[in-house]
């Protein structure tokens, strides 16, 4: 079994999602291949199943006015922005294969993340209270699944250099008294978005035990 991955480079959120939806129809009718969709977003705010409104920070016509789109997801978790200079991660694996358990699924991603961090300088931390991966009291990458007959839908966004202060929008995930920071606040010099998706490529291989493959986003998108 192999994983192929997509860069996609900087594409809504809808589009996205759509993507996601076609292949875990194509998983959930058999395909073997796990996928990898890398990719940054363009401002968007989405929202968990169990997140609640009371961590939008701004009037919903506010919202609009900024031209920023607010999306109601069947992932987990609260309230969280994407933007540009944020690596999203949306894997689509079969977790029949993987013993069926969402924690293990979930620590590797984290897992993945932390080992990324790592090769930057960064000392990337899990937190027992709390999904995602922290340096102190500040997270640097928010995790929200969906999983669908074991097949898993949405991921993670790594910050490596966002706009931070469009996280004043929200209560990020809905957790109050917590930070947010990016790989770029944290390091000597930002890195680049292709610096680490290469790194997090090569970990995320690592920790699931995946060879890796590149496919093609012209053929995806016919």
């Amino acid at each position: 079994m192999k994983c192929t991955f997509y860069k996609l480079g900087l594409i809504d959120y809808e589009e996205a999602y759509d993507l996601q939806k076609r292949f875990w129809a194509e998983k959930t009718a058999g395909k073997e291949d796990d996928i990898l969709l890398l990719l940054e977003h363009k401002p968007t705010l989405t929202l968990g199943k169990s997140g609640k409104l009371k961590n939008l920070l701004i009037e919903r016509d506010e919202l609009a006015d900024k031209k920023i789109p607010l999306y109601f997801t069947d992932r987990g978790g609260d309230i969280t922005y994407h933007g540009p200079g944020q690596l999203v991660a949306y894997p689509i694996v079969d977790l029949r294969k993987r013993g069926k358990d969402i924690h293990r699924y979930i620590n590797d991603l984290q897992e993945a993340v932390i080992g990324t961090l790592a090769d930057f300088s960064i000392v990337g931390e899990k937190d027992q209270k709390h999904v995602g991966v922290w340096v102190g009291k500040d997270k640097v990458c928010a995790i929200g699944v969906a999983v669908h007959q074991w097949i898993t839908m949405h991921g993670l966004a790594l910050n490596v250099d966002p706009d931070l202060n469009s996280f004043s929008l929200i209560t990020p995930c809905g957790i109050v008294g917590r930070g947010v920071t990016s790989m770029a606040k944290l390091g000597e010099s930002a890195p680049s978005m292709e610096e680490v998706t290469i790194r997090f490529i090569a970990h995320f291989s690592r920790v699931f035990s995946l060879p890796l493959e590149p496919g093609s986003v012209d053929q995806l998108r016919l």
